[in-house]
């Protein structure tokens, strides 16, 4: 466009003759430049290099949860042998034991034996002091005394009744004799009629007389001495109970002294001059040192696995030792049960009550198996599922498994992992729920 302020000679001096061209086929082919071609590949170049880096960038975000490598654990799954076997920690008790439990209260007064000796049958082990037994046994002493002093009393007065009884029956029959004897002489007279009728009539009636007083004296006394040697009887009864009673306050008063009721070897004893005992407080035990038994904590898992009989074994000192389940308590307790193991060759010596001992006990035959270490992952996850190390040894995915058997070493591994993968064995607790886990170096 000319400016308008231009004159008409500088537009005519701004003109420029068109040459007159002759139109061809040849001017339809647009001719690139070689710079945009140049430009065209550059762009190309340039967008896969940015893909390129989008994918290095994307492989090198982290995927999951991220987790410190050196708080991780791993294991291989193998084939190999799995041992159908439980390793416990048993603890050595007596099989035969005589529980020492006070029977009174008192006051420590005497110690004669210490905790750890061998005692026999009847042995002193303690003597305590106990002020109300003593008066017991005095009171006791004296009503026994008092009992005996009224059944002597009552004795004496039986026996003098019992004497001035048969003098008065002396006293009546001599009185009915001579009375029987003048009514004869009067039956005679009176026959002869050298006496009255009336004379004999009265000594007739004294005969009469005589013979009634014999008869209530024999019924007196009888009745007397059914109650006399009735009360005596009672008296005698009271005597024994209390008697008896005096024996039990003796025995008990003698009980002060413990005895051992058994021969053996003197456990949890630790009494000392002065301490106070209460009823019914334990005091320790008396172990037969040849005979013991094993007690041990098992995992509940094997509740439904253990019974009575299976065999196993023991170590001690270098020898072994065979053993079997005699008694299992099922009661579960903070996730295990205890059980029980005896002897099988019959009397032992040289352990010691307490004693801790590493037992094993076969459940099954060994066999072929893939295999994992029995470890912290198996409680997190209860053998259903783990995290499954992918080729590279850092990323890891939550994947199901089922496992078998287990003992205190391996786990049985039936599906969901082949041989030669690598799997988190620790402790599961810091992942959650997360699907990935990612390994930090």
């Amino acid at each position: 466009m000319l400016n308008p302020a231009m004159s008409n000679a500088e537009a005519s001096r701004t003109k420029t003759p068109v040459p007159h061209l002759v139109q061809s086929g040849a001017a339809m082919d647009e001719i690139v430049p070689q710079d945009r071609r140049k430009k065209l590949w550059l762009a190309i170049g340039a967008g896969v290099l940015v893909v390129v880096a989008l994918v290095v960038v994307w492989r090198m975000l982290p995927r999951g949860l991220q987790v410190p490598a050196v708080d991780v654990r791993t294991a291989v799954v193998e084939e190999g042998t799995f041992f159908d076997e439980v390793v416990l920690r048993a603890k050595a008790d007596a099989l035969d034991s005589v529980v020492l439990d006070a029977v009174d209260a008192g006051r420590v007064e005497e110690v004669f034996a210490r905790d750890g000796e061998t005692v026999k049958q009847g042995d002193r082990l303690f003597r305590i002091s106990n002020p109300q037994r003593n008066l017991d046994l005095l009171q006791r002493q004296s009503e026994s005394a008092q009992q005996i002093s009224n059944l002597s009393s009552l004795r004496v007065d039986y026996e003098a009744t019992k004497s001035e009884h048969v003098r008065r029956l002396q006293d009546i029959e001599f009185n009915l004799d001579q009375a029987q004897k003048k009514l004869a002489r009067d039956q005679g007279l009176a026959d002869q009629g050298f006496i009255s009728a009336a004379s004999l009539a009265e000594s007739s009636d004294a005969v009469a007389q005589w013979r009634h007083k014999r008869d209530q004296e024999i019924a007196r006394d009888e009745i007397e001495t059914k109650v006399k040697q009735g009360a005596m009887s009672q008296l005698e009864r009271a005597v024994t109970q209390i008697q008896q009673g005096l024996t039990l306050v003796n025995a008990s008063v003698d009980a002060l002294t413990v005895r051992a009721p058994a021969a053996g070897r003197l456990t949890d004893f630790n009494l000392r001059v002065g301490a106070t005992v209460k009823t019914d407080q334990h005091i320790g035990r008396i172990d037969d040192p040849s005979k013991f038994k094993l007690t041990a904590q098992v995992d509940e898992y094997y509740l439904n696995r253990m019974r009575v009989g299976l065999q196993g074994t023991v170590r001690r000192d270098g020898k072994e030792y065979r053993i079997e389940v005699t008694r299992i308590l099922p009661q579960v307790t903070e996730g295990r049960f205890t059980m029980e193991l005896g002897f099988k060759d019959g009397e032992q010596s040289g352990f010691s009550p307490g004693q801790s001992l590493d037992a094993q006990v076969m459940l099954g035959q060994p066999n072929k198996a893939l295999l994992l270490p029995n470890a912290a992952f198996l409680n997190d996850s209860g053998g259903a599922w783990a995290y499954v190390l992918a080729a590279n040894g850092v990323d890891a995915e939550r994947r199901p498994i089922r496992i078998g058997r287990r003992n205190n070493r391996q786990v049985e591994v039936l599906s969901g992992l082949a041989a030669g993968e690598n799997v988190i064995v620790s402790s599961y607790a810091a992942f959650g729920t997360a699907p990935h886990v990612q390994l930090k170096k």
